[in-house]
């Protein structure tokens, strides 16, 4: 399944471009996140608890940044384990741009796929939950980081 968006952020790039790296303000901004660890510039490891369905599940996977263009963008893939559920993983091109006003505009086109129990939900509840997710991280991303401009 695929996602894209884009937000325009009332902050400078370099500010949302480190925002995409600090781990505090991700750990924020990820619906259900109990935990992100950052074990280094590229990897990072996270606990999740989200509910999918009639679904809930504990997430426990490692998320990884590669192709880095500082301050234009990376990609983010990731995966974990949901036990009896099953798992997930996917993965998202981030770009950063000049916006409005000195902002910046966020893209992003995001795949996930899901196995186990999980994929037994059907195709149209794990893609509405999956772009659900997707904005609202989104959408706590650009609102935390505009917020300190």
């Amino acid at each position: 399944m695929d996602m894209e968006g884009e937000y325009v952020i009332p902050a400078p790039r370099t500010r949302v471009w480190d925002a995409l790296n600090d781990a505090a303000i991700l750990s924020q901004c990820i619906p259900g996140c109990e935990e992100l660890e950052k074990l280094s510039d590229t990897e990072l490891t996270a606990r999740l608890k989200l509910k999918i369905g009639p679904v809930s599940a504990k997430f426990a996977g490692k998320v990884t940044l590669s192709d880095i263009d500082a301050p234009n963008g990376y990609r983010i893939t990731g995966e974990g384990q949901g036990g009896a559920a099953g798992f997930g993983k996917g993965g998202a091109v981030v770009t950063l741009a000049d916006g409005p006003d000195g902002g910046t505009i966020l893209r992003y086109k995001a795949e996930a796929t899901v196995g186990g129990k999980l994929a037994q939900l059907g195709a149209r509840l794990i893609q509405g939950t999956a772009a659900k997710l997707a904005d609202e991280f989104f959408a706590a991303f650009a609102r935390t980081v505009g917020e300190g401009a």
